[in-house]
């Protein structure tokens, strides 16, 4: 069975952050969905974009973001940053372990906080890792508008083994 990973890559820690970008962004189908940009994957706090359209309209007559649409978002902030920290732990191990591992990434908990409506043009979430275990890793992910505003907050809990 083909995976995400088999695509030719070296490896090189930039080719490692262009293979992560092409998972998220493109080989998900559900992210591309939502149109979610990987904005920064350096300093363990990853950062995802998505851009305002019609199609996540969650109000019509106050034109804000879906809270399904954000509360996805940042659940996919949480597990790239719940990866991310997992794939530091085990970066010496062949890619074999690291593929088995990130196969099973899955979340076993979300907790969202809205904090004011999802109005804007462009959004950023930025996902921080508070513990990264043997089998769970914990991560609280912030949601920003293109004006600086926190829209929403999240708490994860992430199964890596």
């Amino acid at each position: 069975m083909a995976t995400a990973f088999d695509r030719p890559h070296g490896s090189t820690e930039q080719d490692w952050r262009t293979l992560i970008k092409d998972i998220f962004e493109n080989r998900l189908p559900f992210n591309r969905l939502l149109g979610i940009e990987v904005l920064k994957l350096d300093g363990g706090s990853p950062q995802l974009g998505i851009k305002m359209r019609e199609a996540l309209v969650g109000n019509y007559m106050r034109g804000s973001l879906h809270g399904g649409v954000i509360s996805a978002v940042i659940d996919v902030t949480g597990g790239l940053a719940a990866f991310l920290s997992l794939n530091q732990k085990i970066e010496n191990e062949p890619l074999q372990v690291k593929i088995d591992r990130f196969s099973k990434l899955g979340t076993i908990d979300l907790r969202i906080d809205y904090l004011r409506p999802g109005l804007g043009r462009r959004f950023m979430s930025i996902g921080h890792v508070l513990r990264t275990g043997n089998k769970v890793a914990v991560t609280r992910i912030e949601f920003k508008n293109d004006d600086d505003q926190l829209i929403a907050v999240g708490t994860g809990a992430y199964v890596i083994a």
